[in-house]
């Protein structure tokens, strides 16, 4: 099944309750392992299944990597500056089909930066006017002004948003 063929043309939109992100990135040898709370999203798809658009917000002020000092750490200016802001934003500039999705650029604003981001969105299931994508990028935190040694954190985040969208009526 490929999206193109799959997704009915019109705006389908995300359930936050049902839609997760995540994230690794090293972290002194290991990989640190987060969630992020997905709070808005949609996808438009065109009458002859092409993606026209994609945009997506994620609450980066309820981060939670299992590490309360870590969770912490974050929200200093110097890292995420998460007091000043808490908020994600991805919204794509283009797409071309592949494979059973799509792979998108887009701008990626975080931290009051903004930063091209490059990834696919896979169709990973469909029940009638109810869609399951997946999304996976590769972010240079670099590119967003994060400094730190990269034996203490990682040059690239990898970073996984499942969205469990429903076809607006």
């Amino acid at each position: 099944m490929t999206a193109t063929r799959a997704l009915a043309a019109g705006v389908w939109r995300a359930d936050p309750s049902r839609s997760t992100a995540s994230f690794q990135v090293g972290n002194l040898g290991r990989k640190a392992h987060g969630t992020v709370p997905v709070t808005a999203g949609t996808v438009e798809i065109g009458t002859d299944g092409a993606l026209l658009a994609v945009h997506g917000t994620l609450d980066l002020g309820a981060i939670d990597t299992g590490n309360a000092k870590r969770d912490k750490d974050l929200r200093k200016p110097g890292l995420l500056d998460l007091d000043r802001h808490p908020v994600m934003t991805f919204t794509a500039t283009s797409a071309r089909t592949g494979g059973t999705g799509w792979h998108v650029t887009g701008t990626l604003t975080a931290r009051g930066t903004e930063t091209e981001l490059d990834g696919t969105v896979e169709l990973s299931s469909l029940d009638g006017r109810e869609a399951v994508l997946t999304a996976t990028a590769r972010l240079d935190r670099r590119t967003l002004g994060i400094r730190a040694p990269s034996f203490m954190i990682g040059k690239w985040v990898d970073v996984t948003v499942t969205a469990v969208v429903a076809q607006s009526a």
